[in-house]
């Protein structure tokens, strides 16, 4: 049997339906296995950072393994952009690049290049990986497939990549005599030393009196939405979620408050920063949910942190009082059954409520945004928006507009980026989570102008396959994220990021049309029309939406460097603020005495 046969049939009985790729000399032999396949279709796309991105789309909404392919060189080394977000983010995709014959490959040579586009993308790829080999050996290919599914999906899920010469691609195999991969070893590994604390921990939770659910993105990795609503609903205990974690609680639940961190809504802000136990439940608790300032991050609350990765458990800035290696459903599974008894005492409750109500992030719009539009539109499609629809977000203030005012519901799903944070994200993502559907259900892109010039090309699939997919692209003429960075931190020079200052915005009417898309725009005067807004929504099919957003665009709240978390931009007077409190105000000037005489 042909070893290129043996890995699609390998990826069928692992019931793999699409692989998205780039075809090059390097992996050819591969493709053509593909393309004789009745059960995997193979998706000839535009770019391989696409098929990177796709395949992670793929896989975020199917719970499967994502597949992306590409040949040597150029062709390995654009996948890396997309191999590096699959590894912050934990998502389980699993990438074959082609190589140069095995005859022609370096190896330990002391010379730059041997085989043409030969690139040691093993190398490369390695710190960004869960796993990675050169499968040099055709013997080996039952094993490398097997151990990098296995390690893709346990633990902490993850990117892997294997890397296949041609020779090795075409060489011929006999099925009986390959070697297998024994899981044995990796179980041993996976055993759960810390389920002792739980019972101290579910001790700690029962004696709190202002407990507090943070739901970061490993709620999803371990499939734990339920019985996260099940434990927060039995006992009372309000929820706040990173911005990987978005989507994993109801967003339209009483005990759900909003999403946390630099760019999180001011009233799970304020709320989180007076509990007195934050129950971190598959979030690292980074900088961007905890603020700089680490010493006023939670200072009169004790932090419980569940983390599938014992790394991210013991090397970590901040101080723990609570931490726990355990799966987050596991977790959830067994705290849930130690609760029994447990409520969560109402005046902690009651001012979680009128908190909510006060620091809505409707009200923070009104107070402080003059330009509301890009709100405006998050709130339509938020009315807009089917029972299982699926968000796909990309990165800027696109992102920030729709993490803050989106309410993702029960069944509907968010996906954005974390870790990397790429441009250009949300289109590639949207079309691998719409070929998951099998092409029936509606996706919807968010992006900005910057993130649509970066992924201009994956529009052409759109179109090709008839992927019903809406485009949104909040068009402010600039690089909005950075431009309002400018002006806080750089005294308003803007460069690279607006018109004048060398960036510019193609005519996206044009390109709708170049791709055969249908194209809409909605401005400042339409927006409040309802027959034509009806119009765009109801529309079937992919199509492109322009959101024109004439002046410059704000996010609001946002965190500034080296002020508490509760503390944000625009600031609230000192005098409201305190009110807002149940603890009392971070002071600077004290703590900084603290710090000289320590």
């Amino acid at each position: 049997m042909k070893l290129s046969d043996y890995i699609v049939r390998f990826f069928e009985d692992n019931e793999i339906d699409y692989i998205f790729g780039f075809i090059g000399g390097s992996i050819t032999h591969l493709v053509d296995s593909i393309s004789k396949s009745k059960k995997i279709k193979f998706i000839q796309v535009y770019h391989e950072q696409t098929a990177s991105f796709a395949a992670e789309g793929f896989s975020r909404n199917s719970g499967k393994i994502g597949v992306a392919i590409a040949t040597s060189g150029p062709g390995a080394t654009n996948l890396i952009t997309g191999i590096g977000d699959a590894f912050f983010d934990s998502v389980p995709v699993i990438f074959i690049t082609g190589q140069v014959n095995t005859y022609e490959y370096k190896y330990d040579k002391p010379i730059r290049q041997q085989g043409f586009q030969e690139t040691d993308i093993i190398s490369v790829v390695k710190p960004i990986t869960k796993y990675s080999a050169l499968v040099d050996n055709p013997k080996k290919i039952k094993y490398e497939l097997e151990k990098s599914c296995y390690i893709a999906t346990h633990g902490r899920p993850g990117p892997v990549l294997l890397d296949i010469p041609m020779d090795i691609q075409r060489a011929d195999i006999d099925i009986k005599q390959l070697e297998k991969f024994d899981v044995s070893y990796y179980k041993k590994k996976e055993q759960y030393s810390d389920i002792k604390k739980l019972i101290t921990i579910a001790d700690a939770i029962k004696n709190s009196k202002r407990p507090l659910i943070l739901a970061g993105g490993g709620i999803r990795n371990s499939k734990a939405e339920k019985i996260l609503l099940k434990t927060s609903e039995n006992y009372s205990i309000p929820v706040v979620t990173s911005l990987m974690g978005k989507g994993v609680f109801p967003e339209d639940n009483n005990l759900f408050i909003g999403m946390i961190g630099s760019y999180g809504n001011r009233a799970a802000n304020i709320i989180m920063s007076n509990s007195d136990l934050l129950i971190a439940v598959g979030s690292r608790l980074d900088t961007r949910q905890t603020g700089a300032l680490l010493k006023g991050f939670l200072r009169s609350g004790k932090i419980i942190h569940v983390d599938i990765d014992v790394n991210e458990i013991n090397n970590h800035r901040l101080k723990r009082d609570y931490k726990l290696c355990l799966d987050a459903n596991v977790f959830l599974e067994k705290i849930n059954s130690l609760l029994t008894g447990c409520k969560t005492k109402k005046d902690w409750l009651d001012y979680v409520k009128n908190t909510k109500n006060k620091y809505s992030q409707k009200n923070e719009v009104e107070k402080y945004v003059e330009n509301k539009i890009p709100y405006k539109i998050m709130e339509l499609l938020n009315k807009y928006s089917k029972k299982d629809q699926v968000f796909t977000v990309d990165i800027g203030q696109n992102q920030m507009f729709a993490a803050q005012m989106l309410k993702i519901k029960q069944n509907q799903k968010f996906f954005t980026s974390g870790g990397m944070a790429p441009m250009g994200y949300a289109i590639p993502v949207a079309i691998g989570s719409s070929f998951s559907y099998g092409n029936n259900k509606e996706i919807t892109a968010i992006t900005g102008d910057g993130g649509l010039h970066i992924s201009l090309q994956s529009l052409m699939l759109l179109k090709q396959y008839n992927l019903p997919v809406k485009v949104i692209v909040l068009n402010n003429k600039s690089l909005g994220m950075i431009v309002q960075f400018q002006d806080l931190y750089f005294n308003k020079n803007a460069v690279g990021t607006t018109k004048n200052s060398g960036y510019m915005v193609p005519d996206i009417e044009c390109i709708s049309k170049a791709y055969e898309l249908k194209y809409y725009v909605v401005n400042k005067k339409n927006i409040n029309d309802e027959k034509y807004i009806h119009k765009i929504f109801s529309c079937r099919g992919p199509a492109i939406i322009e959101v024109l957003i004439e002046n410059k665009t704000i996010v609001s709240p946002k965190l500034e460097v080296n002020s508490p978390i509760e503390d944000l931009n625009p600031k609230l007077s000192r005098e409201e603020l305190k009110k807002s409190m149940l603890i009392d105000l971070y002071e600077e000037k004290k703590d900084r005495k603290k710090d000289n005489e320590l």
